[in-house]
């Protein structure tokens, strides 16, 4: 088999499940990958760009990806209390966030779907890397920031008050979970690849969660932050049952905010 593009980000969650597969602790079979690791939006963008074979995506990019690529059951970033938070120095009210500065980690990430989902007025949105929106917002080039990542545990550190937490709104609003991030796989690869692709991505989870001492460098190597308690809280948020295997309610959130991104965005 040709070697096969395999995106995904640097965030804990994602080195942690590929680690395994990526450095052969786990069977692969025919599967020889190509890893492309780039922050959530570069991947949205390739993957609108049909460059990657398979890769991690924001929830928000599928509607532009629909025709291309499918829908892992395995390796989600999906669930109750780890949704974006919208941060800034001082409260703001929903009439002046209308017109602040806000920045978001990209335009396809689920981040700014959400936000745009609770407030649809908002006029005035810039796009930074995720990395680069808590230190913005903290020295005043930016009046808000929607955080993704491990910056949804440091920005006390930064001086900065959660105005919103758009995963609760969401999961108040819908009484389902909130879906960040899923694994696609190119159509073309066929069925039968892609169950056989599911399962390795799973014995890839159970090899990261059965040996630690190995993966965790790893993780650390590309961590954001460092602080070994930031990336075990990362871990344990971004890293639930939805990532082993999608429930039907997890399937069920992800129509649900694919089809609220085409009801405001078209």
């Amino acid at each position: 088999m040709d070697p096969v593009t395999l995106g995904f980000s640097p965030c804990p969650n994602d080195t942690f499940l590929f680690y395994a597969l990526v450095h052969r602790r786990v069977d692969p079979g025919e599967w020889r990958f190509e890893p492309v690791i780039e922050d959530v939006e570069t991947l949205n963008r390739l993957a609108r760009l049909r460059r990657l074979d398979v890769t991690k995506v924001s929830v928000g990019a599928l509607p532009a990806l629909a025709d291309e690529y499918a829908v892992l059951g395995s390796g989600a970033a999906l669930g109750f209390g780890c949704g974006p938070l919208l941060v800034a120095r001082d409260s703001l009210d929903r009439e002046a966030l209308a017109h602040a500065r806000i920045a978001v980690p990209g335009r396809d990430t689920t981040a700014n779907l959400l936000l745009h989902l609770w407030h649809p007025q908002l006029t005035t949105i810039w796009e930074l890397p995720y990395d680069e929106i808590l230190p913005a917002v903290a020295d005043g080039r930016m009046d808000a920031g929607v955080l993704i990542h491990e910056g949804r545990f440091v920005y006390p550190r930064y001086g900065l008050q959660a105005l919103v937490d758009l995963g609760a709104w969401w999961e108040t609003t819908t009484g389902l979970p909130v879906p960040l991030g899923v694994i696609v796989a190119r159509k073309s690869l066929g069925a039968e690849r892609l169950a056989d692709l599911e399962a390795r991505l799973r014995a890839s989870l159970e090899y990261a969660h059965a040996h630690r001492t190995d993966v965790d460098p790893y993780v650390r190597l590309y961590a954001q932050e460092l602080d070994p308690e930031v990336i075990e809280l990362h871990l344990r948020t971004y890293m639930t049952e939805e990532t082993r295997a999608l429930s039907p309610q997890g399937h069920r959130a992800i129509v649900e905010l694919v089809a609220r991104a085409r009801q405001r965005f078209g």
